[in-house]
């Protein structure tokens, strides 16, 4: 059993500024006893995209290092929702990716974002995310000393054959950092997050950005960053603003919850 935090963040493009607060709020949830603490999507910088090709690092670039050292510092594990990794043969595109470190700094996993978000929708968004970024190939299942985390990022959660492969590679936690927009996430974001807690039964920590970014007025975030537990409840959640929440996360309710209702050996496909 221990304690778990979702920072939410409103991102913009000054990355020494995203630093900044994100090192404040991940050394809050430090002190308020939480061993795991994960970060939204586009932690390091949200903003005009061609940019963000100039700015991308590789995985152990140097302001990836400075959140590595801060879990080092804190003796926590730190999930860091995505960062602009630098992508090799691409003079274009980079990768979404998440990176997770542990208690003394070591890159655990990196996952890049499978599914991007590329959509046209009547009167509302308009996004094309393959434009600056290539997709990755890999699922990602990471063996922590907290448990078994199976990495996604944002759009990853409309496709729900995902997690239930990462639950097939033994996944009891799922992360979900995120910059769900406006208009998705106020009719979209529990509901599909809470159904992918129901359908694999485990916890599921979801991060996200909040507000307006100055992005060239593309996006404005929903925020509610949330944490659910394997029954589905809403354990945790952030309103309006920068901050964090916070929930004990108990890995034998994931089993007791799994053995009353064996849905995974009740498949028929």
């Amino acid at each position: 059993m221990f304690l778990a935090a979702c920072v939410q963040l409103q991102g913009s493009s000054d990355v020494e500024r995203n630093l900044r607060v994100t090192e404040s709020l991940v050394r809050r949830a430090a002190a308020m006893g939480c061993q795991l603490i994960a970060t939204p999507e586009a932690t390091t910088y949200l903003g005009p995209h061609d940019r963000k090709i100039v700015l991308a690092e590789a995985v152990d670039g140097p302001t990836h290092r400075r959140l590595g050292d801060l879990a080092a510092s804190l003796g926590v594990h730190l999930l860091v929702g995505s960062v602009a990794e630098r992508a090799e043969g691409e003079a274009r595109r980079c990768h979404n990716t998440t990176l997770l470190f542990g208690p003394r700094g070591q890159l655990l996993a990196s996952y890049r974002k499978l599914h991007l978000f590329d959509v046209d929708i009547p009167g509302g968004v308009r996004f094309s995310e393959s434009r600056t970024c290539a997709p990755g190939r890999d699922l990602v299942v990471a063996d922590t000393e907290l448990g078994q985390m199976g990495l996604s990022i944002c759009y990853d959660l409309r496709f729900p054959e995902l997690y239930r492969a990462l639950v097939d590679r033994g996944a009891e936690l799922l992360a979900v950092p995120s910059a769900f927009t406006l208009m998705t996430g106020k009719d979209h974001w529990h509901t599909l997050l809470r159904a992918r807690a129901i359908e694999t039964q485990c916890y599921v920590l979801a991060p996200a950005q909040w507000g307006s970014h100055d992005d060239e007025g593309l996006r404005c975030s929903y925020g509610h960053s949330v944490i659910i537990d394997p029954w589905g409840t809403v354990v945790a959640e952030c309103s309006d603003g920068e901050g964090l929440c916070v929930a004990e996360i108990d890995l034998d309710r994931v089993r007791a919850v799994r053995a009353s209702m064996p849905i995974q050996a009740h498949r028929r496909v």
